[in-house]
């Protein structure tokens, strides 16, 4: 494991905290709860879908960091059986069915589609395999979840957004990029951000963007600006970083100067550049590592045949399964002002992933040497 990966995971320890605090927040409460999976012995077999590697932190951060958590709690003995969809969902199903088949002790999802994973969750349950949803709120009889408020999320950019604005935000029409409709998690960023942003600006034209990928995001952007014109856009609300990187191309192509501020997320390392280098407002960090960690605690833990209810303490409802037992771990918005005090504190990124030569100048103008 390369050095900023040991730092990311000793990180997970020092949000520890953050992470109890959040999981002590109220939410929906049900009294329905799965029947308890029988006690297993022996070494755990632990089966990870995640649902893309466009996006960096699938590879770069969750699995290495569930693979180390996974067998710090096993003594060494559990293991990870991992597959990536590459953001298609018929193949994610097969992928679980397959590990389902092969009798694994309990399976985290990251879904691809949180609908279209349902079938194979039940799968996995009428198999007695334990289902925990990462980051996305899998539908089907899941036995807990974690991931980030995503609400939260949304109001977190929308807030910051509005106010680097200011009194401009009434000069013109902002653009809203929001996340594909197949992912859960989109529809709660838009749902947080409009909660902050109705009646404080005009939303000149909004996407739904199809599978998060940056060209389509681009292509968007290109028709926003067409049909609302240079002059007229005083911001973007882009859902997360990658989008945000074919946002920002559209602007530049179209000659537009200065850029308006844009919104991210995931504080990608190009986000984060683009954030040093004055092209990108902001991204919302995300702490993958403690994320990362209560997915694996929860996956051994009902793979054992234990209880969540030392760890979760938060109830969430999905569509299909009432009180899910949940973990809902704190975001920071990320700015060009605490960069210092948040990846490269914990561990994420170093100075010199951040500061390559091209960045080099801004990052001596930010301190950041």
């Amino acid at each position: 494991m390369n050095a900023h990966l040991r730092r990311a995971a000793v990180a997970a320890a020092a949000t520890a905290m953050a992470v109890s605090l959040a999981a002590c927040g109220s939410a929906k409460e049900s009294g329905d709860s799965a029947k308890e999976p029988a006690k297993k012995d022996g070494p755990l077999t632990i089966g990870l879908l995640l649902p893309e590697n466009q996006t960096a932190r699938y590879e770069k951060f969750d699995k290495p960091l569930i693979e180390k958590k996974v067998s710090e709690l096993t003594g060494g003995t559990g293991k990870i059986v991992y597959a990536n969809a590459k953001q298609d969902a018929s193949t994610q199903n097969q992928q679980a069915d397959t590990m389902v088949t092969n009798k694994v002790d309990a399976l985290i999802v990251d879904a691809v589609d949180s609908k279209a994973i349902a079938g194979s969750v039940q799968k996995a349950k009428d198999a007695g395999i334990p289902v925990i949803a990462f980051d996305r709120l899998a539908e089907g009889p899941i036995d807990g979840y974690v991931s980030f408020d995503n609400e939260e999320v949304g109001r977190v950019q929308g807030q910051a957004l509005l106010d680097e604005l200011g009194p401009k935000a009434k000069d013109g029409d902002i653009v809203m990029m929001n996340g594909a409709i197949t992912d859960p998690n989109a529809a709660l960023f838009k749902s947080g951000a409009k909660s902050v942003l109705d009646g404080k600006v005009t939303v000149g034209k909004e996407y739904d963007t199809k599978e998060w990928k940056p060209e389509n995001a681009n292509a968007n952007m290109e028709a926003a600006i067409t049909a609302l014109g240079k002059d007229k856009i005083v911001g973007v609300y882009s859902a997360n970083d990658g989008m945000a990187g074919g946002i920002i191309t559209a602007l530049q192509s179209a000659g537009i100067k200065p850029l308006p501020p844009v919104t991210g997320q995931d504080a990608e390392l190009a986000g984060v550049q683009r954030i040093v280098a004055g092209e990108q407002f902001m991204s919302v960090y995300k702490p993958y590592p403690a994320e990362a960690s209560v997915a694996a605690e929860m996956a051994v833990k009902v793979a054992k045949g234990e209880s969540l209810d030392s760890l979760a303490k938060t109830k969430v409802d999905s569509p299909t399964t009432k009180g899910v037992p949940s973990v809902l771990v704190p975001v920071v918005s990320l700015t060009k002002d605490n960069i210092k005090d948040t990846v490269l504190k914990d561990g994420i990124y170093t100075i010199d992933e951040i500061c390559t030569a091209k960045f080099k100048a801004q990052c001596d103008a930010l301190g950041l040497s």
